[in-house]
């Protein structure tokens, strides 16, 4: 796209937005089910594309790209009428006949960008909440994935509205552009080179962003364990996608590994069907590069045509190699040897707070310490990446792994600004006299005391506490009264 066509697009989306069509749930739950329709419409030319960018498989398409984006819609259908209610809050004494609470408003034009590793799920996954939040939005998708980039621009107008939903496509250029512009938040999955970029950009227009970043993923093995269920599930999620997933376990802390993965792709990986390519040349180059000198125990075969890299071990890796000094994003899993959870939790904190934490053990203590005694984005025991389909939870980073989080209801809360409401009446001004000038001890008083929250929830309570302000307003009208005619008939 021109630059000229990208600045049309954005200034389109945003007198789109102004013209208020968003608002109503009926037109958010009409473009909800559309993208839905999309999807269900278009599974086979989804599974090409992926397949032409990444060798995916049908069974990877399926469960990792859209499955969960199928989720994600149902549940914003059947809970978007609950997210949008107001959500009344516990109030003051001084507010205690008044409307409080909170209003979700969308928060304007807003901007997602994708990345190349899932290229479908994680520019639709943001996508259902900013429209479930009312939002217009401007997608970005990776032009890495060059195939599903062109998909996306071209399935997306036929099914959403054209104005408020419109795809840029192009690389660095078209990118850069689309950062001068000022959009109302900015949600950006990738590197967290580029991540400081798109926050450099915007806070040039005070936008509030969400990365997703990702970062080197630890993974503990204590000795209390089921050593060969962890090896498995460690390896289906260290290899799945050919590694290049942002909350893969990236390294091993532990000193022993038993290997699955013939189990998983027979004794050439190359051949099986189940298994993916790197996406590029550039990244394979780069991935050979951080095996250099380490003692590879398992794979490390590769074919530079066919972007192959072989699920690769490297065991007695020292911290200070290189391929412990940035996100591997590839299938390649160093084995760090460690002393104990001491030294884990040790090694652990004197890195960067990562993207997600494992932990493989049947110790509960344990893992109550781990968790309290250090930070990442997400957790999950005895298992890894599970966490990532669970929809009541947050998903995000900390630190350099990330800022902020989404995944269902948190999705359209990062897209929603809540609005701070009170709707007051004129009656009762009484009540509201104490606040007015001339301030006396007793206004004093009084007000210290109105100004107390009230902490309960039930009704009988909050009409208990309703009469009796009730009662203070009309005390307070005939002590005034009183003031007034003892002034009257004590001048001086």
């Amino acid at each position: 796209m021109e630059m000229k066509g990208i600045q049309q697009a954005v200034a389109g989306a945003r007198m789109a937005y102004r013209t208020g069509r968003t608002r109503p749930l009926a037109f958010r739950v009409k473009q909800l089910k559309a993208l839905q329709k999309m999807l269900t419409e278009n599974e086979d030319k989804i599974f090409q594309a992926l397949k032409k960018d990444l060798h995916k498989s049908q069974f990877d398409v399926a469960i990792f790209e859209v499955v969960g984006l199928q989720n994600e819609i149902t549940l914003a259908l059947n809970k978007l009428p609950d997210w949008t209610a107001p959500e009344f809050v516990s109030k003051n004494m001084l507010t205690i006949m008044d409307e409080v609470y909170i209003h979700r408003e969308p928060l304007g034009v807003v901007l997602i960008m994708g990345a190349w590793n899932y290229p479908l799920a994680l520019v639709i996954q943001p996508l259902i909440g900013a429209i479930a939040a009312g939002n217009a939005v401007v997608i970005k998708p990776s032009e890495v994935s060059e195939n599903m980039a062109q998909l996306l621009q071209k399935l997306l107008p036929q099914y959403l509205d054209k104005e408020l939903y419109p795809v840029v496509n192009g690389a660095v250029p078209e990118t850069t552009e689309l950062l001068k512009l000022q959009f109302d938040h900015i949600l950006f999955t990738g590197s967290s080179s580029v991540g400081k970029i798109v926050m450099e950009a915007a806070a040039k227009h005070l936008t509030p962003v969400t990365l997703e970043l990702g970062g080197k993923s630890p993974c503990y093995i204590n000795k209390n364990c089921n050593l060969d269920v962890a090896c498995r599930r460690i390896a289906w999620a260290r290899y799945v996608n050919c590694g290049q997933t942002c909350i893969a376990p990236d390294y091993i802390l532990f000193n022993i590994w038993l290997d699955p993965l013939q189990m998983f792709y027979g004794d050439d990986p190359q051949t099986s069907p189940d298994y993916g390519r790197i996406v590029n040349r550039h990244h394979l180059s780069r991935l050979l590069s951080l095996l250099e000198g380490l003692k590879v125990t398992h794979g490390g075969d590769y074919n530079t045509q066919q972007l192959y890299l072989a699920p690769t071990i490297v065991a007695n890796v020292d911290p200070n190699a290189k391929v412990m000094q940035e996100e591997i994003f590839g299938p390649v899993l160093p084995i760090v040897p460690v002393a104990g959870a001491e030294d884990a939790i040790n090694f652990i904190n004197n890195r960067d707070k990562p993207l997600a934490l494992y932990i493989f053990t049947n110790d509960k203590k344990l893992i109550n310490r781990m968790i309290a005694e250090t930070s990442s984005g997400g957790v999950t025991v005895n298992d890894c990446m599970i966490h990532y389909s669970i929809s009541s939870l947050p998903f995000g980073g900390i630190g350099k792994s990330g800022i902020g989080a989404y995944h269902g209801k948190f999705t359209f809360e990062t897209f929603s600004h809540r609005r701070a409401c009170v709707i007051k009446s004129f009656r009762m001004e009484s009540l509201n006299s104490v606040r007015y000038p001339p301030a006396t001890e007793s206004k004093l008083k009084w007000t210290r005391w109105l100004l107390m929250k009230s902490h309960g929830s039930s009704r009988m309570k909050q009409m208990m506490i309703g009469l009796l302000g009730v009662l203070i307003a009309m005390a307070l009208k005939v002590n005034n009264k009183y003031l007034h005619l003892y002034s009257a008939t004590h001048p001086g």
